[in-house]
C-alpha cells in the first residue's frame, strides 16, 4: 500500500471515533476540577454576588450608610489574586499529571488543564472588575452623602 492510501483508510477509520468524542465545555471543566480549584471557583462566585448585593443595598439605602465597603475593596484587590493563585495551581497540577504521563501528550491531553487555569484567571479578573465597579459605586455615594451641603 502506498502512503496516501493508508493515510486516507486511517482517517476513514477515525473518523467514527472523532465525532463520538465529548466536546470539552465550561460545565465540563468545572465538573472535572479537583476539589480545592472547585472551592476557589464558589469563592470567587459567591464574592461577586455578594458584592453585588452590597452594592446595591448601600446605594438604595437612603441616608443611612451601612457596612460593607471594606469587603468591596478587599474584592476588587483580592480577586484577581484569587483567580492569579487558583490559575497557578491548576497549571502546576496540569504540569505534574504531564511529568506523570508516559510518552507525549496531545493538545487534547492539555486543553483542560489549559481551560481550568483561563477560567481562573477569567473569575478573578472578573471578581476585581466587579469590585473595582460596586467600590466606584459606593465611594460615590458616601461622598455625595458627606460632601452635600
Amino acid at each position: 500500500m502506498s502512503f496516501p492510501v493508508i493515510a486516507l483508510a486511517s482517517a476513514v477509520a477515525a473518523a467514527p471515533m472523532a465525532a463520538s468524542a465529548a466536546r470539552l465545555s465550561l460545565a465540563a471543566v468545572v465538573a472535572n476540577t479537583p476539589a480545592l480549584q472547585k472551592a476557589v471557583l464558589l469563592a470567587l462566585t459567591a464574592s461577586m454576588l455578594a458584592a453585588a448585593i452590597i452594592a446595591a443595598r448601600k446605594v438604595a439605602s437612603g441616608e443611612r450608610l451601612a457596612g460593607g465597603s471594606a469587603f468591596v475593596s478587599g474584592l476588587r484587590l483580592g480577586g484577581p489574586i484569587l483567580g492569579g493563585l487558583g490559575a497557578t495551581y491548576a497549571l502546576m497540577d496540569s504540569a505534574i499529571g504531564i511529568a506523570n504521563t508516559a510518552g507525549d501528550p496531545t493538545l487534547k491531553l492539555l486543553a483542560p488543564g489549559l481551560a481550568e487555569a483561563g477560567l481562573m484567571v477569567w473569575l478573578g479578573f472578573l471578581a476585581g472588575a466587579i469590585g473595582v465597579l460596586a467600590n466606584w459605586a459606593i465611594e460615590s455615594r458616601i461622598d455625595r452623602l458627606v460632601l452635600a451641603p
